[in-house]
């Protein structure tokens, strides 16, 4: 039975629901953005001749295929509740061993240094304590369903040291559990929205627990992962910033000369000044000074406007300053670029700067969620560090044991 619960985030989002997927749907998660789906009138068979695949034994209640890069399952078994039920689960896990075997093509966007540390976070810890955020399209069966749950007693209340106000309703009744059960797995499809790292460390988890375990079933609580779903016009996307390292063997002036080729470039007085207000803006900070980056006639005429990826403002960044300036080809990896959430806001940018550990600052246009699925829809994925998804439920809230 799922254990199903209600969060309110009154900071940020008004609430959510919180469930539990098969862990193994994580080895294609990972990869990328997955869109779990359901049918009920096409029949249950796998058609892997149009990508290039042979057939293979995909169980009856799961079908695979590729768009572009990403992975698509699409789940046949409305009246077993779907990805809700046991047999579904290890349906998946046997669908995911061919996205494994190549039979299915894959893509990753981790960071093996990030990937790396929740693995040895979660096998420390023996537990999972930050859910994958998913999202869907808004609906109001859904909407409904909450709204009346959350006139009950919440099961906590309080408000965190970062002044965000969660209250957590438990829900027991069964009546209402299937209730909901079934409205979410009416929804046409689920966006992966934040959480690679986290699905992809409790897949590799998961492997440590299985090969350490000769009892192995596939129904332990290891085989299984926290899910958070939030309706696309409760999510709030902040911008996602970057620092840089070094300029390679550029001066800073050098650098700035080299941008004016794809950018208007204007000294402003302030970071708010400085703040991007729309899409192909930016803001710059290095030398105690920032700048407001326009993306210039020649630097727009490079970009390919009816690609839902390379339109993106990170594409963008990638195509015109982190690559041919930088020499920063893949941020996954790179030492010389890291990561600033935009709940931090441009402050925190200027902070590092000015420590001297970074020589300077990019602040970007926050990704619209609308942009996130029609990346998905396109069968495409979003490069690493897209986007900041608030509201962030907090870290322990819900905790989900592995044993």
């Amino acid at each position: 039975m799922l254990a199903a619960v209600v969060v309110h985030h009154e900071r940020v989002l008004s609430r959510g629901e919180v469930g539990r997927s098969g862990e193994d749907f994580a080895r294609v998660e990972s990869q990328g953005f997955v869109q779990a789906e359901e049918t009920v009138d096409e029949p249950a068979v796998v058609d892997l001749d149009a990508i290039g695949h042979r057939e293979t034994g995909l169980p009856l209640g799961v079908r695979g295929e590729t768009r572009g890069p990403v992975g698509l399952i699409t789940l046949n078994r409305p009246k077993a509740m779907n990805a809700l039920c046991a047999d579904l689960a290890r349906e998946i896990a046997e669908a995911v061993d061919a996205y494994e075997a190549d039979l299915i093509k894959k893509h990753e966007f981790t960071r093996p240094d990030k990937e790396d540390d929740r693995v040895r976070h979660m096998d420390a810890l023996g537990a999972q304590v930050g859910p994958v955020f998913v999202t869907y399209e808004a609906q109001a069966q859904v909407d409904a369903l909450v709204a009346e749950i959350v006139l009950s007693d919440p099961e906590y209340d309080f408000q965190a040291e970062d002044e965000t106000h969660h209250i957590f309703w438990s829900i027991q009744d069964e009546e209402r559990i299937a209730a909901l059960e079934t409205a979410i797995n009416e929804l046409d499809c689920l966006y992966v929205a934040d959480g690679h790292h986290r699905s992809a460390a409790a897949s590799r988890v998961r492997n440590l627990h299985r090969d350490r375990n000769p009892e192995h079933s596939g129904e332990e609580s290891y085989n299984f992962f926290l899910v958070v779903l939030f309706p696309h016009d409760q999510m709030q996307i902040l911008d996602y910033n970057r620092i840089i390292k070094d300029f390679g063997d550029k001066t800073a002036q050098a650098f700035l000369a080299e941008l004016g080729a794809n950018f208007v470039i204007k000294p402003v007085g302030s970071a708010a000044e400085a703040k991007p207000l729309s899409p192909q803006q930016f803001g710059l900070y290095l030398e105690n000074q920032w700048y407001h980056l326009v993306l210039s006639d020649l630097g727009r005429s490079r970009v390919n406007e009816g690609d839902p990826v390379d339109s993106l403002d990170v594409s963008i960044l990638q195509q015109t300053m982190l690559g041919p300036i930088l020499g920063i080809h893949d941020q996954r990896t790179d030492k010389r670029i890291d990561f600033v959430g935009g709940i931090r806001g441009l402050e925190e940018l200027e902070k590092r700067v000015d420590s001297g550990n970074w020589q300077a600052a990019i602040a970007l246009h926050p990704t619209s969620i609308e942009s996130l699925m029609s990346v998905a829809d396109a069968g495409e994925v979003m490069p690493p560090k897209s986007t900041w998804f608030e509201p962030k439920l907090k870290s322990g809230l819900i905790v989900h044991v592995l044993d």
